[in-house]
């Protein structure tokens, strides 16, 4: 599979926003979808840069963070133990904080023979909710056993949650292939900053589409640093975002 169509390692420090920083109350109380645990993929660097971040989403009026590092088998090997591990310690000093955002963690798989081999032996994956996956792609190509895998996820009683879905260049593309990942019963999770047009035209017009069907069912900041919260106040100001029904999201109907 050609997998490997992205650019891991292009992040910013999360102390130099791109803009002088504006925030504002989001309209939406749960984010899914955050890279916040200190030190283990490309986002929180560590547990000072997680509180800086968490603290935003406290003043946006964020209540439950479930925050979703990267799993790849090639960057970022993270397990369950780690993942869980790294929680309690980001736990811990919000406490100490005294920040009162609630915050669980699941992961953000990446479709690669790492994920395959877990799912054909069924080891252990973090999902959340109602057994919800989040899972991306590469950015350039579908993984040629895509639809495969998806069936063997839906058979185990994963619900597979497919990340940014508008960002991918090949969905982009070929409108026909997105309905047919849709008509297989895959739920489909936007990006915030894509309505903004952060990600590019692309990005956006899909983004916007998406939404006119009626076929997103879950939101999230894909925050790796201060930048993506600081340019979230422009998408609650877009068309698009007003025609989300946020009471059937995800987003409103999560427990954990």
């Amino acid at each position: 599979m050609n997998l490997w169509n992205r650019n891991f390692f292009s992040k910013k420090n999360t102390s130099q926003p791109d803009e002088p920083i504006e925030y504002q109350k989001s309209p939406i109380t749960v984010d899914i979808h955050s890279h916040l645990l200190p030190g283990i993929d490309d986002g929180s660097a560590d547990i000072s840069q997680s509180i800086e971040l968490i603290k935003i989403f406290e003043k946006m009026g964020y209540q439950k963070l479930i925050t979703t590092p990267h799993v790849m088998g090639d960057f970022y090997r993270n397990t369950p133990e780690i993942i869980r591990a790294k929680l309690a310690e980001l736990k811990i000093a919000l406490q100490e904080n005294q920040i009162q955002v609630e915050i669980e963690a699941a992961a953000e798989y990446y479709f690669d023979e790492w994920l395959i081999q877990k799912i054909e032996k069924e080891q252990e994956i973090l999902t959340f909710g109602d057994n919800y996956l989040l899972f991306e792609t590469a950015f350039m190509d579908m993984p040629k056993q895509f639809f495969a895998v998806i069936f063997e996820m839906q058979a185990q009683g994963i619900q597979p949650l497919f990340a940014h879905p508008e960002r991918y260049h090949y969905l982009q593309n070929d409108f026909q292939l997105l309905t047919k990942i849709y008509e297989k019963g895959v739920k489909l999770q936007i990006n915030l900053n894509s309505l903004n047009g952060y990600y590019g035209k692309g990005a956006k017009d899909l983004a916007e589409r998406i939404i006119q069907l009626g076929w997103v069912s879950c939101l999230g900041s894909d925050c790796h640093k201060i930048g993506h919260l600081q340019h979230l106040h422009k998408s609650f100001e877009q068309p698009s975002f007003q025609k989300i029904p946020l009471d059937e999201m995800i987003n409103h109907t999560i427990t954990l």
